[in-house]
């Protein structure tokens, strides 16, 4: 009679540990499959793959894990295949994950080619990816090709032949040319032919005046020039916006011309005065030697008179005669000066 309640408390205590068992073990499967489920949704996007059947396209789940394998994001090609599909596109997986892969924007790709096929422009996928891939906005492209950009370009500086400047603002209209998109030049080039084109018109026009009454004879001349030639772009038209008068230029050139003429004259001027100069200097000091030379020669004189008296050449009667006739000569030069200056300075009372 003992034993039999022992009995029944082994069978509770069994009982309730059993029970934890059984709650432990259904603890840790219901961790496990919360696991395995979070596991199969990382690696395999259900979502993805759910929403893709459900638009009618053939992704495969093996297809998903290969691209999560590859380290491609699932939903920038899924989402993208689902748009192109239902836009009535032909375009594989492959091409989108290769694409991708290349390091190009699929989504951005997938808009184009709903926009072209859209606006009934010719536009295959590998075009739109090689355009993609060397760096242009494909879509802007083909929004550009529906709707035209205008530019404007920054105020250009022209001189007509008559001189006067002009400055000339202009608008141009292009729409992208989806052919020379690749390798096709910018807006840089367009701006700077049309500068160029604005230019020479105005520069082989006569009179600013015929710019001023037909400024259409610009844009017609600048477009005929095929401008477009090599960019990416389809000028449409070339409108001028804006034209203003600005300086004389010839008038400034010529002024500036006369100036420098004015300079040169006056450095000449300057060369030949100070050549004139050193010459008077020269002279002046050629003078000062030719009349050293005649007091050398002067001073000579006394000693070749007293060598002649020693010598018996000439007499002392001789030298006193000719004495009379130097005083008598300076004399009469004095007495000729003093005339000069009486009848230069005043009138003589004989007269």
């Amino acid at each position: 009679m003992e034993v039999k309640p022992a009995s029944g408390e082994n069978m509770s205590q069994f009982q309730l540990f059993a029970s934890s068992s059984g709650l432990m073990m259904s603890l840790i499967l219901l961790v496990l499959i919360v696991i395995i489920l979070w596991i199969l949704f990382t690696i395999i996007p259900v979502g993805l793959w759910i929403s893709a059947l459900a638009a009618g396209v053939n992704v495969g789940i093996f297809t998903l894990i290969g691209m999560r394998l590859r380290r491609v994001t699932p939903a920038k090609i899924v989402n993208p295949l689902i748009k192109a599909h239902k836009a009535g596109l032909n375009i594989s997986t492959a091409q989108l994950e290769a694409h991708y892969l290349a390091g190009g924007n699929v989504d951005r790709v997938v808009n184009a080619l709903i926009a072209a096929e859209r606006a009934a422009i010719p536009l295959q996928f590998e075009r739109a990816a090689a355009i993609d891939l060397a760096g242009r906005d494909v879509l802007q492209a083909v929004q550009m090709s529906v709707n035209p950009k205008v530019i404007e370009t920054p105020i250009v500086s022209a001189v007509a032949q008559n001189g006067i400047e002009l400055r000339v603002k202009a608008r141009v209209t292009v729409r992208a040319n989806i052919d020379r998109l690749v390798g096709g030049a910018g807006e840089e080039t367009i701006i700077a032919r049309v500068g160029e084109g604005i230019v020479t018109s105005i520069g082989s026009s006569e009179s600013h005046k015929a710019v001023l009454e037909n400024p259409d004879m610009v844009s017609h001349t600048v477009l005929s020039k095929g401008l477009d030639s090599g960019t990416a772009f389809e000028i449409l038209s070339i409108d001028i916006a804006d034209v203003d008068v600005g300086k004389n230029i010839g008038a400034q050139l010529q002024t500036d011309q006369a100036e420098a003429d004015k300079r040169i004259a006056q450095a000449k001027a300057e060369e030949r005065r100070a050549m004139a100069v050193a010459k008077e200097q020269e002279m002046k000091a050629s003078v000062q030697e030719m009349q050293a030379k005649v007091v050398e020669a002067q001073a000579e004189v006394p000693l070749a008179l007293s060598a002649a008296l020693r010598e018996g050449n000439i007499g002392v009667m001789d030298y006193y005669h000719m004495q009379n006739i130097m005083a008598d000569t300076s004399m009469r030069t004095n007495i000729a000066d003093s005339g000069k200056n009486d009848s230069g300075g005043q009138t003589s009372p004989l007269k």
